[in-house]
């Protein structure tokens, strides 16, 4: 074999030195890059940072519970810095859910990527009320809109006696409404008052439904000083006069009423879509201090580009009524993806908010205990925000 000559190695090892100062010179100039970078990111006005919500939203949920019980794996004398009413997580749990991608709460995270349509009916549950969980959330009568419309025999509801404005309630907005009250789902009535009707799909009266809630709550609220419109217009109706479906054009046809509603109305600050829920009466009930409740239930679009200014109002009201009642409060769902609407007009207002209020089991009476609950805890709520606002609706 032929030895290398001289001139060979000194080629040989020109080209070393000539390829190792290109790869010196590769990270020197990565190094100083990284370095620019880091200083524009951080020094840029923070409008027109790189944002990512989903990355937002999993280190908000991170806690010091999370760190300690990390921390833990490698020292156990980390488990004296919990907090007395928190447990360590099992790490292990969470290493598993991260690689195998199944949640072992949630069942529906094992098969919900093979069955065909069953994310259909996925959602999440932002906060879980006592007893909620993935098995009794929320659910939607869809029927045809011949169905909805179909004349029914309804008994006559009781009527909640007229109760006095509450003592000592000195605040008013005048005669400012702020908050408007509609019903996508006008129809929807309740299985007490309706003799014929025996399923959750049958449940739909012209008069005796969910508008009555929706007109109590006002009256409750107008008693601690909110004023409040409740809307009137018959979305079926408008459903049945355009030809649209009952389960795809119900929001469509009733955003196009609440929007000139807001334009007629500048004072609203707030706008509740009032459902009644599907699901049946031991989960849409609850017994407080001897007093019989319809549970309500909190439902975010996912869809909505600003869903989490909804959900912060959502959050702070499930807290309020938890405080005091206790177990009222369903939680908050949030409910988007492809094969539904997603947004159920959230868009319109950053305070706007579908509110479950009981099931088709429920009478009159235990829905009007919820709307006067309801009311309370509303009021405390608008007036605590008005007096940080500096901007009180009270009458001069």
């Amino acid at each position: 074999m032929q030895r290398p000559n001289r001139l060979q190695k000194k080629r040989v090892f020109l080209f070393s030195k000539h390829k190792l100062l290109i790869i010196i010179s590769g990270f020197v100039t990565a190094f100083f890059a990284m370095f620019i970078l880091v200083g524009m990111f951080t020094s840029i006005d923070p409008n027109y940072r790189v944002a990512s919500n989903t990355v937002k939203k999993w280190t908000n949920n991170i806690t010091e519970v999370h760190f300690l019980s990390l921390m833990m794996m490698e020292n156990r004398i980390f488990k004296e810095a919990l907090p007395e009413d928190q447990t360590p997580i099992d790490m292990w749990k969470v290493v598993f859910e991260l690689g195998t991608n199944v949640r072992m709460h949630d069942v529906r995270s094992l098969l919900g990527r093979e069955l065909p349509g069953f994310e259909m009916y996925d959602r999440e549950i932002l906060i879980a009320g006592e007893g909620t969980d993935y098995t009794n959330l929320t659910v939607e009568s869809t029927p045809p809109l011949d169905i909805v419309l179909e004349e029914r025999e309804a008994t006559t509801p009781e009527e909640k006696d007229e109760e006095k404005p509450v003592e000592e309630q000195e605040k008013t907005t005048g005669d400012k409404d702020v908050v408007y009250i509609y019903n996508t789902h006008n129809r929807e009535s309740f299985l007490p008052y309706l003799p014929d009707a025996d399923e959750p799909d049958d449940a739909f009266h012209h008069e005796v439904n969910i508008t009555k809630v929706s007109d109590q709550l006002a009256k409750d609220l107008k008693r601690h000083g909110i004023g409040a419109e409740v809307e009137d217009a018959d979305i079926g109706a408008i459903l049945n006069e355009k030809g649209w479906n009952y389960s795809s054009d119900s929001y469509r046809a009733s955003k196009d009423v609440i929007e000139a509603a807001l334009t007629d109305n500048k004072d609203v600050n707030f706008v509740f879509d009032l459902h009644r829920d599907s699901i049946r009466k031991d989960l849409t009930t609850i017994e407080i201090d001897g007093k019989s409740y319809a549970k309500i239930m909190f439902v975010i679009g996912g869809d909505n580009p600003n869903y989490e200014k909804n959900y912060a109002l959502a959050e702070k009201l499930h807290a309020l009524l938890d405080e005091k009642y206790y177990g009222l409060s369903r939680g908050v769902e949030m409910y988007g993806g492809a094969g539904r609407n997603g947004v159920y007009n959230q868009d319109v207002s950053e305070n706007a908010l579908t509110i479950e209020v009981g099931g088709v089991d429920n009478t009159m009476e235990e829905l009007y205990n919820t709307t006067e609950v309801f009311a309370e805890i509303f009021s405390e709520y608008y007036w605590d925000a008005e007096k940080v606002s500096g901007s009180s609706g009270e009458d001069e």
